[in-house]
C-alpha cells in the first residue's frame, strides 16, 4: 500500500476502513438536506451561495455575490448590509417566538437558567446600552475573558450589535497569554468575571486581567460579571456589570453594517510563539455558519434540544454556540463546567434533563467518556439524541463507533466534521440523510466548497493516495487576515501553493478508494520511517482499535537506524486489567499495529501513562512528547491543562522500553 518515494503523493495510505452506516430511509426523509444539494452548487456556486445568504435578514441587499479580484482577500455579498445581532435575536421575537426558549444553561454547581428569546432582546439590548455607555463604538476592539455564562454571550451579541468587535480569550489562559491578545489588537474594553468555577470549586479570574491590563494604556474600563462572589480588588477602571448593565434601557436599535464589516478577532496560536489574530466579518460568517448549523446537524427549531459542549474561546464557541445556532432559532443547552463535575455521568444527566437531541463534541473527550467506561452512560435515558458531531482533530474509528453504540444508540448519524479557526464553519463532513457515513472519515466537502488533496507539486492525488489538504475556492466564512499582519496571512496559508492560488490547511489527507477524505493531522505531526512518510494519526488509530486501549499518542524520534523510530504513548480502557500495561501486553501492542497498518508502523516503544498532556481545547501536545521521547528538556507546558502530566510521563519513559 506505501507510495514510492519522490515525486508524489506525500503521504502514505495505510488504514483501511470498509465499514459504512448509511441514513435510516426515515432520517432521509426528514432530513433539511436533500442529494441535490451537491448538484445545485456545482451548477452554479454564487448563486447557491446566494441562496444561502437569503436564510438571512438583509436591511441591504448586496450588488455582487464574490469579489476574489484581490486574491486572498475575498469580499462576499458586496454592497449587502445587515446587522449579526438582529439576525440572532430581534429577528425571531418579531416572527412570534419570543417565548421559546434560546438556551437552557446550566451552572457547573447546578445552578441553571431557561432564556427565552424576548429576554435574550432584553439582555443583549441592555448589555450594548452598557457597552455604548462606555464609549464602545463601530470597529471599537473588547476582551472577553469569561466562563461559560450567559453575560459572556450577551457580551459577544452586544459587540455585534454595536459593530463592534469582540476577542473572546479562553478563561483558562494565562494573566500574559490574555495581554498579549489584548495589546495586539488594541482592546477598548475587557469584560470578566470575578471568578469562576473548576471541578466544583470556585477560582478567582479577575486578578489575571489586573494583571494583564496593568501596562495596557488602551483598556479604559475593566467589566466585571459577580459570579462566584469572591474578594476582588478594585480599580479606578473596574465596573460592576450589575451595576451598569441591569439599570439599562432593555431596548435599543440595532446598525445595520456592510457585509464585509469585521465581527471578531479569535487568536489562534502560531508555530512563531506569537499567536495570531484570525479577522472574520459579518455576512459571509454568518451565512455559512447558518448554513452549515442548518444542514449538518439537521436542526429543527420547532423540536431539537442541540448541544454544542465547546467554549466560547475557541472557535467552535462561536460559530456553533453563539452564531450559527441562534441565528437557526436554537434551543440549545449551555453548560459552565468539566464534564466530570460532580460525577463522571454529568453529560448524560443533561442529555436526560434537557432532551439533548443534538451533541457536538470532541473526539478527546469521547476517548475520555471509553476509558471511564460504557456502564457510565447506560445509567441514563440517552433516547432523544438523533445526532452526533465530532469536531476538533481525526476521531479515531474505534472512538467513533463506541460514540454511536454507547451514546447514539446504535442508529443515530454521527457527522465528523472538518474546518478551521481560519475558515470559520465547516468545510468537510457528511450530511445526516444524505451520506453513508463512515468510522473516522469526515468523507467530502459540504455542497458550495471546494477542497482536494494534493501532492508536492499541487496535483490532485488519485483515490488511495495520500497528500496535503486544500481549498481551491474562496468560502464566504473565510478569514480575512490576521490582524495587523498581512504579509504572515500571505505567506502562513497562500505561499505553499501559491502558483495554483490554493489555501493550504496544514494538515495532510488522504483518499480512501471510494474517494472519501480521510484527515490524517498537522503536516508538523508527519513521521518519516525509513523513507516512508506516516501519519501519526493513522497509527492512534490502530492502537485505539485494540481493546485495552482508550487513548494514544504517537510521535517520531530521532533513529539511527530508520531516520525516525514510532514512539507511542497510551492510556489503557477502564477495566483492562492489572496486567495490560506488562511487557507482553506491550509487545501484543507492538503486533497489533503491525496487523493492522504493516510492520513498518510497528513503534519502537510503547508506554503505558496515566494521561497525556493537552491543551485546554484537547489537543494533544506531542510537540512534548517528542521532547521526552529524544531525551531532550521538556519544553513549555504553559498551555497544558495540567503541566504535572509531563513529569508523570518523564518518569515513566525511563524505566518501560520495549525492543524487539
Amino acid at each position: 500500500m506505501s507510495q514510492s518515494q519522490g515525486q508524489g503523493p506525500a503521504l502514505d495510505n495505510l488504514l483501511t476502513e470498509s465499514r459504512t452506516f448509511p441514513p435510516s430511509e426515515d432520517f432521509a426523509a426528514q432530513a433539511n438536506a436533500k442529494p441535490e444539494l451537491y448538484e445545485e452548487a456545482k451548477a452554479d456556486r454564487e448563486a447557491f451561495w446566494a441562496k444561502q445568504a437569503e436564510r438571512l435578514h438583509w436591511d441591504t441587499k448586496w450588488s455582487q455575490v464574490l469579489d476574489w479580484s484581490d486574491a486572498p482577500f475575498a469580499k462576499w455579498f458586496v454592497g449587502g448590509k445587515l446587522n449579526v445581532a438582529y439576525n440572532c435575536v430581534d429577528r425571531h421575537v418579531e416572527s412570534g417566538h419570543g417565548e421559546q426558549v434560546a438556551i437552557h444553561w446550566e451552572g457547573e454547581p447546578g445552578d441553571s437558567r431557561a432564556i427565552t428569546y424576548a429576554e435574550l432582546q432584553r439582555e443583549v439590548s441592555k448589555a450594548a446600552n452598557a457597552l455604548a455607555s462606555l464609549g464602545v463604538g463601530a470597529e471599537d476592539r473588547v476582551a472577553i475573558y469569561m466562563p461559560m455564562i450567559p453575560e459572556a454571550i450577551f457580551s459577544m451579541l452586544a459587540c455585534a450589535r454595536l459593530g463592534a468587535m469582540h476577542s473572546v480569550v479562553f478563561g483558562g489562559f494565562s494573566a500574559e497569554a490574555l495581554r498579549t491578545r489584548i495589546e495586539d489588537s488594541s482592546c477598548k474594553l475587557v469584560i470578566t468575571t470575578d471568578g469562576q468555577y473548576r471541578r466544583g470549586n470556585p477560582f478567582p479570574l479577575k486578578p489575571a486581567v489586573d494583571e494583564a491590563v496593568a501596562n495596557a494604556d488602551c483598556v479604559e474600563k475593566v467589566l466585571v460579571v459577580k459570579r462566584t462572589d469572591s474578594d476582588v480588588e478594585w480599580n479606578d477602571r473596574d465596573v460592576w456589570w450589575h451595576e451598569l448593565v441591569d439599570s439599562q434601557s432593555d431596548q435599543h436599535t440595532p446598525e445595520a453594517f456592510d457585509s464585509e464589516h469585521p465581527l471578531f478577532i479569535l487568536y489562534t496560536s502560531g508555530t512563531t510563539g506569537k499567536p495570531k489574530g484570525i479577522l472574520h466579518t459579518s455576512g459571509g460568517y454568518l451565512t455559512q455558519a447558518s448554513y452549515t448549523h442548518h444542514n449538518v446537524f439537521d436542526l429543527k427549531p420547532e423540536t431539537d434540544v442541540y448541544w454544542c459542549t465547546a467554549d466560547i474561546g475557541w472557535v467552535t464557541g462561536h460559530s456553533y454556540i453563539v452564531y450559527g445556532p441562534l441565528s437557526n432559532r436554537v434551543t440549545q443547552v449551555v453548560y459552565e463546567g468539566t464534564p466530570n463535575t460532580p460525577h463522571e455521568g454529568r453529560h448524560w444527566e443533561i442529555v436526560q434533563k434537557y432532551g439533548v437531541s443534538i451533541y457536538y463534541t470532541a473526539p478527546t473527550l469521547i476517548r475520555t467518556f471509553m476509558k471511564w467506561g460504557a456502564d457510565i452512560p447506560a445509567k441514563y435515558d440517552l433516547s432523544s439524541l438523533r445526532v452526533l458531531g465530532s469536531v476538533g482533530e481525526p476521531i479515531n474509528p474505534e472512538a467513533w463507533i463506541w460514540y454511536r453504540e454507547n451514546v447514539g444508540g446504535g442508529k443515530a448519524p454521527i457527522v465528523d466534521t472538518w474546518w478551521q479557526t481560519e475558515t470559520g464553519a465547516i468545510m468537510i463532513s457528511p450530511l445526516p440523510g444524505v451520506v453513508s457515513t463512515k468510522p473516522g472519515s469526515a468523507q467530502r466537502p459540504l455542497p458550495g466548497i471546494g477542497a482536494k488533496v494534493v501532492n508536492d507539486e499541487g496535483v490532485e492525488v488519485p483515490a488511495g493516495g495520500g497528500g496535503y489538504l486544500v481549498l481551491d475556492e474562496p468560502w464566504p466564512s473565510m478569514l480575512r487576515g490576521i490582524w495587523g499582519d498581512e504579509e504572515r496571512y500571505r505567506d502562513t496559508y497562500w505561499s505553499r501553493f501559491a502558483d495554483q492560488g490554493f489555501y493550504f490547511a496544514g494538515d495532510g489527507a488522504k483518499y480512501d478508494d471510494d474517494g472519501d477524505i480521510w484527515l490524517l493531522g498537522r503536516v508538523d505531526d508527519v513521521m518519516n520511517v525509513s523513507g516512508h512518510r506516516i501519519s501519526t494519526t493513522e497509527v492512534e488509530s490502530a492502537l485505539v482499535s485494540h481493546p485495552t486501549v482508550a487513548e494514544a499518542a504517537v510521535v517520531g524520534a530521532s533513529d539511527e537506524t530508520t531516520g525516525q523510530g514510532i514512539v507511542a504513548f497510551v492510556i489503557l480502557r477502564g477495566g483492562a486489567g492489572a496486567d495490560a500495561g506488562g511487557a507482553d501486553a506491550i509487545k501484543a501492542l507492538r503486533d497489533h499495529v503491525a496487523k493492522e497498518i504493516g510492520p513498518i508502523a510497528k513503534p519502537r516503544q510503547i508506554m503505558v501513562v496515566p494521561e497525556l498532556p493537552k491543551t485546554r481545547s484537547g489537543k494533544i501536545m506531542r510537540r512534548l512528547l517528542r521532547d521526552v521521547a529524544e531525551n531532550r528538556q521538556v519544553g513549555d507546558v504553559t498551555t497544558l491543562a495540567d503541566s504535572s502530566v509531563m513529569d508523570l510521563i518523564s518518569a515513566g519513559l525511563q524505566s518501560g522500553k520495549s525492543e524487539d
